[in-house]
């Protein structure tokens, strides 16, 4: 089988492509990124050689380019997207141009190659938020997108069935809870407090640390697209879920691994429409056959002994761009 996986250089894309090419070692996979600040050449560095493999800089948005690497394609795993919600609040359009148009570019081009199948990666950010005691997310949550990142993501899921619906594209949907793991960015959350404690620095807690989110393994998300390709229903979206966790809890996991104390804490204020809790009921995707395999004490320990020993991976990063937190807690106006 030969995939398209869009994104590719990014923390998710990359981890998935890794897995594939490990456990299905006659596939080929041809990698479509656009290589922004969060697309890195670095992060497959260990498989670029592979003659599996073949990689296209490209932007989604671009039809010639997306033409090209359509080419004898029979799968698409759609990963390429904007995704820093701080980064959102400050330039909403491009998050618009990526995921919604970079999408339909890509829906189109699918169309015309009669692909086998389509699958688009997606967030539970789609649904909004929930209170405490709210009952999760499943696959027949409304959608209530409260940040232009989440809006744009809605936007290219509603795009997604409307080819299926209107065109009989052959689809599939995950909406997933937050990754973490290898190769993440450490412009996100724990990646960003990993090494900011690995370099002596103090990380930036917003407001009191009480939101709470789902924490997936990366590999365990990979391992669920999997599932979906293999045994999935066309037309349908399976939600993928994880570990709740509060945002101190996973601070105070991080200082524990790192045997350092709150003192390490900095609670800063909290961004504009934060949402609460993301929580999702995953019980469809196991019907297939599907559980996360790694536990979130286990996979974050994993997490930090990498970044331990990939200085030379995430450093050259940090030096790369300014930080967006302050620009992302102004109010408009």
């Amino acid at each position: 089988m030969k995939l398209l996986i869009t994104g590719g250089c990014g923390f998710i894309g990359s981890n998935f492509i890794r897995y594939w090419l490990k456990n299905h070692q006659g596939d080929k996979i041809i990698n479509l990124d656009k290589l922004t600040y969060a697309g890195h050449l670095s992060s497959t560095q260990d498989f670029q050689a592979s003659l599996n493999y073949e990689f296209i800089q490209g932007d989604i948005t671009d039809p010639e380019v997306v033409e090209k690497a359509m080419d004898g394609i029979e799968t698409v795993v759609h990963f390429a997207a904007e995704s820093h919600v701080d980064r959102s609040v400050i330039d909403p359009l491009l998050f618009i141009k990526t995921n919604v148009l970079g999408t339909g570019v890509l829906l189109d081009a699918a169309l015309k190659h009669k692909i086998s199948r389509f699958h688009h990666v997606s967030t539970d950010e789609i649904f909004g938020h929930l209170e405490a005691d709210d009952p999760k997310f499943n696959e027949g949550t409304p959608y209530k997108p409260r940040t232009p990142y989440s809006a744009s993501k809605a936007g290219s899921d509603h795009l997604v069935r409307a080819y299926f619906e209107t065109y009989q594209l052959p689809i599939t949907i995950t909406n997933c809870a937050n990754n973490y793991g290898p190769y993440h960015d450490p412009e996100k959350l724990i990646p960003r407090f990993i090494t900011n404690l690995l370099n002596g620095q103090k990380v930036p807690l917003m407001g009191e640390g009480e939101n709470i989110r789902e924490w997936l393994y990366v590999d365990d998300h990979a391992r669920a697209i999997e599932k979906v390709l293999e045994k999935g229903e066309i037309g349908e979206t399976y939600c993928v879920g994880a570990e709740e966790k509060t945002n101190k809890e996973v601070t105070q996991n991080i200082l524990k691994i790192l045997g350092m104390s709150e003192e390490m804490v900095e609670y800063v204020e909290d961004r504009l429409g934060h949402d609460f809790r993301y929580a999702i009921d995953d019980s469809k995707i196991r019907k297939l056959g599907w559980v996360p395999e790694v536990s979130f004490e286990e996979g974050l320990k994993q997490t930090v002994e990498w970044y331990k020993n990939n200085r030379s991976w995430w450093e050259p990063l940090l030096n790369d761009r300014p930080s967006v937190d302050r620009e992302a807690q102004k109010p408009y106006g």
